[in-house]
């Protein structure tokens, strides 16, 4: 690994160093033709893209399915996308499961099509949560 000897690398690795001491996330600095590009986006149109980028293939379902942090992130990227399309009544069953996942009050269902092989893979498993008994 090389380092930079440039005083805007340093300051922006110093800044990301005192952020995760805070528990912060570090934080990308776009560059001027990314943030260009960017705002010629809608937000709703950036946010589709994010909820696409974070929803789980089904080529990767059973390996992510009961990933905590994976799965809240899809929830909430697709609340987001119903907030900003102005459907908060949908966008709310997506931020409880958010929550539920985050909580641990929810959990994958156990996938029906082991053992059964008539029914596809992909409608088997993407069936909705269930709540922990």
């Amino acid at each position: 690994m090389t380092t930079s000897n440039h005083p805007s690398s340093q300051s922006t690795h110093q800044a990301t160093s005192k952020e995760a001491a805070k528990g912060k996330a570090p934080r990308h600095k776009l560059s001027h033709t990314e943030r260009t590009l960017l705002q010629s986006f809608s937000a709703e149109a950036l946010a589709q893209a994010l909820a696409e980028k974070l929803a789980i293939s089904n080529h990767d379902w059973h390996r992510l399915s009961a990933n905590r942090n994976i799965r809240a992130k899809e929830q909430t990227a697709a609340a987001l996308v119903y907030m900003l399309k102005g459907n908060p009544e949908e966008a709310l069953p997506h931020l409880t499961q958010a929550v539920g996942w985050l909580d641990r009050t929810l959990q994958a269902p156990p996938c029906p099509t082991h053992g059964d092989r008539k029914r596809t893979v992909k409608a088997a498993c993407a069936t909705d949560l269930e709540p922990k008994p």
